[in-house]
């Protein structure tokens, strides 16, 4: 098998011109083309039992030479023999052309994949592994096959015709009629099967989604809704499939009557051909042969339809997901980041939609510097740190770090350096280390040393197994709080230049905030550029900057205590707002209320406020 890396580096060399997965199939081009030439040779070959039978009934019976049949028997023998092998080189040069394609596009499937998903565009990984399982049973089984052999068709109705005239005159109409009923079919049902296909998928996509949330559903009586919407889609597909089955077995019942009809009326044409004296008696059993012979690749065309639908289904379906999703691998590597990070003019879209969820961002961060940012419920806060981190691209505007397009850049390199915890952390099934160490294989020393930062380490070895206890919930099951410090761990392995954190004290006590905010501290004044979200003043006045959003907008951008003072100038009935001071905040009162404050906005000039 060949290097996975080759269609790499072709896509590499032909950026932009083909997705990785018609460049994997260019690849297969000899292949294809050396399958196809021996389709051609065996279905040649198929002519020989037309030949053989003919020869026994015009030779052998009329000249009843023995030497005559041994002859041909040997000689059929044979071509038997080579005839069988060709088959079996064919059916191995299918089988590596089926693994080749897999061994190139199973992990750019699965990237692209995942990669579409982190950008909440609808996307079911299932059916991408699917995808592309089925295109490899197609390229491996008979549908490919008769596809291959259709065209040869035409090789036995010129045979006929070299028997007589009449012949291949019958064998041309019943091909026509045939092919006609063939392209009748994939006019007629290909959509409603395709609709079929993707209703299915869909149905299924929102059954998992569904069952992540099983407990809540249970637990406050939504299972009836929610099986609502599911028969939805799901009906919606029974009805497509329906469709286009009923569509397939109408025009099948037509193709049936042809089929059972060619038979008797093409027997019935040789019998008064060789009554007429125009041909013999053999001729007549190979005429019949051959018509057969050029009628049934199409019928097994017409039999596997749905299986060629299919295999066209997922090819577009994987072909439009990588054309989406082009790497450019000979992207030059960069330098480990520093964290300086520039927002400028950032807007945003919904993922899905042409609504605009932010715009007019500007803000500076240098290594060292911690930005808060606030705001009501809506704001927008949650989708500028996905912005931060280049999980969704701007619609206009910049966000850079080192200079650096972060959307453009590759987060196999970049993501070592970036810390993120999402609001509701997310563990994967692996255990404590495996986790914190980010799925890769746990570097003890570097394990232990985020955890104790990140406050947890003494909590970890009161587990049953300490840091190889497995996480999951058959196995060892977390709290809320848990299992958010040791998303807070895991972002803070590999000491990332960049930490993003999303609401990091939503799940925690005061002790574990007090440890929090012990961190936040040593990690800026390890120069860590920090940028987080939160509703709670006693974070808010740790930062040196505060970013206030409302509706989507930026209403202020500057140090925290001038914000404060800005604010609490315009709303003097907002007591908790003017509690900030230099040693912290009084109460633990919510600050998403300041956006109404309307603070003047402090411009950025040389990466600072």
């Amino acid at each position: 098998m060949a290097d996975p890396k080759a269609s790499s580096q072709a896509t590499a060399d032909n950026p932009g011109d083909a997705s990785p997965l018609r460049l994997a199939m260019a690849d297969c081009r000899k292949a294809f083309g050396l399958m196809a030439f021996i389709s051609f040779m065996t279905n040649i070959l198929g002519i020989v039992p037309t030949l053989y039978m003919m020869n026994m009934y015009d030779r052998v019976l009329t000249s009843r030479s023995g030497v005559t049949m041994v002859s041909l028997v040997l000689l059929v023998i044979g071509i038997y023999l080579f005839w069988s092998g060709l088959e079996w080189i064919r059916n191995r040069i299918m089988l590596r052309i089926s693994l080749r394609i897999d061994w190139d596009l199973a992990d750019r499937a699965f990237d692209a994949s995942f990669r579409r998903n982190a950008s909440r565009r609808k996307n079911n990984i299932q059916q991408v592994m699917g995808d592309l399982l089925t295109l490899r049973q197609f390229l491996t089984g008979r549908p490919m096959i008769s596809v291959i052999d259709a065209p040869v068709a035409i090789i036995y109705i010129i045979v006929g015709g070299l028997i007589h005239p009449y012949l291949a005159v019958f064998a041309l109409a019943s091909t026509l009629l045939v092919t006609g009923m063939a392209l009748l079919n994939r006019k007629i049902a290909t959509p409603a099967l395709r609709a079929a296909n993707e209703a299915s998928n869909e149905a299924t996509r929102l059954a998992s989604q569904c069952l992540r949330h099983s407990e809540t559903a249970l637990a406050m009586g939504m299972l009836p809704a929610i099986r609502l919407r599911w028969h939805e889609k799901h009906r919606w597909f029974l009805q497509n499939q329906i469709n286009g089955s009923e569509a397939s077995g109408i025009i099948g019942w037509v193709s049936g009557v042809i089929t059972k009809l060619t038979p008797s009326l093409q027997m019935a044409l040789g019998i008064f051909l060789a009554v007429e004296g125009h041909i013999t008696g053999g001729m007549v059993i190979a005429a019949t042969f051959l018509i057969n012979r050029s009628v049934s690749p199409l019928k097994a065309l017409i039999n596997n339809w749905k299986d060629v639908v299919n295999a066209r289904v997922a090819f577009e379906r994987l072909d439009e997901l990588m054309q989406e999703d082009i790497v450019r691998e000979s992207r030059m590597s960069l330098p480990a980041p520093k964290g300086r990070i520039t927002v400028q003019g950032l807007a945003l879209k919904a993922p899905g939609s042409g609504r605009i969820i932010l715009k007019g961002v500007t803000i500076a961060l240098e290594p060292g510097q911690m930005v808060a940012v606030v705001g009501p419920n809506g704001a927008g806060k949650s989708s500028l740190l996905k912005a931060l981190l280049g999980l969704w691209r701007p619609e206009s505007g910049s966000v850079r770090i080192d200079g650096v397009e972060v959307s453009d850049w590759d987060h196999d390199e970049l993501g070592p350096h970036i810390g993120y915890v999402q609001q509701d952390a997310e563990l994967f099934e692996a255990t404590v280390a495996e986790n914190i160490a980010r799925l890769g294989k746990p570097d003890a020393e570097r394990v232990v040393k985020a955890a104790k930062i990140a406050g947890i380490h003494d909590l970890i070895l009161s587990f049953p197994q300490g840091y190889d206890t497995v996480l999951s919930d058959s196995a060892h099951a977390v709290s809320g709080g848990q299992a958010q410090r040791i998303a807070i761990a895991r972002a803070l392995y590999g000491d990332p230049a960049v930490l993003v954190l999303d609401e990091p004290n939503a799940k925690l006590d005061d002790t574990a905030e007090t440890e929090l905010m012990a961190m936040l501290q040593l990690l800026r004044s390890q120069g860590t550029a920090i940028v987080f979200s939160t509703h709670r003043p006693r974070l808010l006045a740790m930062a040196d900057f505060m970013l206030l959003l409302k509706g989507g907008e930026q209403v202020g951008f500057g140090p925290v205590r001038e914000m404060i003072s800005h604010m609490s100038e315009r709303k003097k009935d907002k007591p908790e707002l003017s509690a900030v001071s230099a040693g912290g905040v009084a109460g633990d009162t919510s600050v998403a209320s300041a956006a109404d404050a309307k603070p003047k906005v402090l411009p950025v000039q040389g990466g600072k406020p």
